[in-house]
Formats: C-alpha cells, structure tokens, sequence
C-alpha cells in the first residue's frame, strides 16, 4: 500500500511540475506576442522620413537620383503584414531618376541618364532572357524577400546607428537617392516625361503585357477583366491595343465602369447586382453565350480565380492570373474543363522582359497609342507620402505620383 502511494505522490508532483513548466512556456510565448506586437506598432505606423545613408555603388550597380516615384498596391500590402523581420525598411519600387554614379562593368548606362527602376532582372544572357517563352530571369534571382542587394547580399543602406536598413522588391524607390543593380534599370528616352515612364515600372506593364504578351489576345475577341484597379485597367488597355472587340469588367464599385471607358471597357459587372448568380454564369449564360475567349484575374482571390476560369470558352479559352493570393488559398478547377481546351497560367510582370519591351511601351505613348495619363489621378511632394497611401487605401486613387523636389 505504501509502494502505491509514493508511486501517486511522485506521478502528482511530476504533473505539477509539467503543468507549471507548460504555464511558463505560455507566458513567455504571451510575452513574445507582446514584444512581437510593440515591433509591429514601431514599424508600420505612418512612415516617418528619416536620414540615411547610402552607400556607393558596387561592381555592376548603379545609384541613382529619384525624380519621381509611384505607389503601387504591392507596396501597400507588404506594408500592412505588418511582420517585424520585414523592418526597417525603405519600400517603393515604381520610379524614375537620374544614374549619380556606377560601380565596376556597368556600360548600358551613364551618369545623367535618366533611367527607370524594374523589381524583375533582366541580364540579357540567362536562359530565360534569351528564351521568348519566359521573362524571369535566372541570371539574377527575383529575391523578393531577402532586402539585399542580390549579388552580395548586403545592404546598400544604413540607418544614423549605422544599422542596415533593408531594401524592398530590389529598387526602394521612396528615397532621394538610391542604389539598384544595372539589371533592373531601363534607359528613358529623353522625349518621355519621368512621372509618365515611372507607371512602367510595374503596374501598368503589368497589365498591358499580359494581353500583349502573355495571352496575345486576338482582335474582335471578348476580354473579361476581374478587378478593375490600375492593373486590370492596364490589361483592359492592353486588350484595347490588341483589338478584342469586347471587354467586360468585373468590380464591385459601380465608379470603376465610367473609369473602365477610358480604357476600352465596353461592358460592366457588379457582382452586387446578380443576386445569387455567380459572375460566371452571368457572362458565360448571358454575355457571351458560351464565355469569354479571355479571362484576367487581377485581385489575388482564389475564388475570383476559380469565377474567371468557369467564366472562360471552352475550346480555346484563356485564363491569366495576375492577382498574389496573399493567404496561398487552393483553387479547385474541374478536370472536364481541362480536357476540353481550358487553360490557366500566371503572369509575373505581364510577361514583359524590361530592356526590350518597355521601350517599345514607351514608343507607343509617345506615338499617342498608348494611354498612361488616365491612371494618373493624384501628385504630392515627398513630405506628404503618407497622403498617398491614404488616398490608395480609401480606394480613391489609381496612381498618386509623389514628386522628390515638391
């Protein structure tokens, strides 16, 4: 009996002990919450301009004067996940400037040119820089999240302690001065005005060369556009540009079909508006009487994706996904579809190579073919950045030009 009893004692006093250990694991998991939390608040409040400095250019960098720079919504997505490992960080990567100075083997460009920024590399001599069948080059990785330079892997900013401060998506652009590799710049001709040639440096080439590039949308066909921001605007131009004789878009704000018109929309859905019906079975059933010969999604929902394919023609029809779906949310598409003739693939930069096909974009604005002032809606000085973000969160811009010398 005794023996039975020491045994009970022990295994109490053990599970005492387990409780009590699990209890401290839990306050300390609370307290790095906290912590975590404290960071947050630190790094995502209104952004603050602060001294930097920055660093010379290294072998085959260029620094670069900012002239101009826009606002593109992937800036204010990474902006607001709002994850402490993200931090400091000097965000932006639309932008035009003038080249300041060049490290080692830099040739393609000289100081004074004014040249554009470009998240995606374009070194001209990988396999998929000379390949037509794909635009992300493999010479320099895409590095999305490592906010250092890619060659090195080092910052080319540090902060008055002396701390580095990170780069974003390979240009940080919302700084006076600022250091990018020579694969990321584009030479601007002197003809193009810089708030104008910034808007290709991500969202509107995007857009356009998805319908150019990616689905070489045919004329007199029918475009179905899933998100009427500045990049489903820019695909519906591009499909515009293209000749598709129908485009429909696809956005809950009623304001977006007026805006559409500049752009080539020829037709409107809010999803609002259908009751229960899905966007599908109004533009297959009653639109086009079969689907769209192309469909774009340019939000980042799985389930829009999933809208955009069923909206799409069987046989022959196209669906591009353009949107990042932020929570990595599965689609689910039916097999049937596939084999009679669907199809569906991603878009990364509208499938542009930089170096060669932004200058033929900046040609066609020049020669008037091509609209970019329509995305313009709002400019502001340096100092009042946060308006801008303001402005893109409410919904009440396309593109807010923020100018370095105002």
């Amino acid at each position: 009996m005794s023996q039975t009893t020491g045994n009970h004692r022990d295994h109490s006093y053990r599970s005492s002990l387990l409780l009590l250990f699990r209890e401290r694991q839990r306050e300390r998991e609370r307290e790095r919450e906290r912590e975590r939390e404290r960071e947050r608040e630190r790094w995502t409040r209104p952004l603050q301009i602060e001294d930097v400095v920055v660093a010379p250019p290294r072998a085959y960098e260029v620094r670069i004067k900012i002239i101009c720079t826009s606002l593109c919504h992937s800036d204010v997505t990474i902006w607001s996940i709002k994850d402490p490992a993200g931090f400091p960080r000097i965000f932006g990567h639309e932008a035009v400037g003038v080249v300041e100075s060049v490290g080692e083997h830099v040739e393609e460009v000289s100081v004074g040119d004014m040249v554009l920024s470009c998240f995606l590399a374009h070194c001209g001599d990988c396999v998929d820089c000379r390949s037509v069948r794909s635009n992300v080059c493999s010479g320099v990785p895409l590095g999305l999240q490592e906010g250092v330079m890619p060659r090195d892997g080092t910052s080319r900013f540090t902060d008055a302690s002396g701390a580095p401060v990170q780069h974003f998506l390979n240009v940080s652009s919302f700084s006076e001065y600022t250091v990018v590799d020579v694969t990321h710049v584009v030479k601007v001709a002197a003809a193009m005005p810089p708030e104008k040639a910034c808007l290709l440096s991500c969202g509107v080439s995007t857009g356009v060369g998805a319908a150019w590039k990616v689905a070489a949308v045919e004329p007199k066909s029918t475009v179905a556009v899933f998100g009427l921001g500045s990049v489903g605007l820019a695909v519906a131009e591009g499909a515009r540009l293209q000749g598709a004789g129908r485009i429909i878009g696809v956005d809950l704000n009623p304001d977006k079909f007026e805006i559409g018109k500049k752009f080539g929309i020829t037709d409107f859905v809010n999803p609002k508006d259908i009751g229960e019906r899905s966007v599908s079975e109004v533009v297959i059933k009653e639109m086009t009487g079969g689907g769209a010969d192309y469909c774009f999604e340019c939000i980042g929902l799985a389930s829009l994706m999933q809208d955009a394919f069923q909206s799409c023609r069987p046989g022959w029809g196209k669906t591009i996904i353009l949107g990042l779906e932020m929570h990595l949310s599965p689609m689910s598409i039916s097999t049937l579809e596939i084999l009679q003739g669907k199809s569906i693939i991603g878009s990364l930069l509208g499938g542009i190579k930089p170096k060669t096909d932004i200058p033929i974009l900046m040609n066609r604005y020049l020669n008037k073919e091509l609209h970019l002032d329509e995305f313009i809606t709002h400019e502001v000085g340096f100092h009042d950045i946060n308006k801008a973000f303001e402005l893109l969160m409410a919904g009440k811009s396309l593109r807010c030009i923020i100018w370095m010398d105002r």
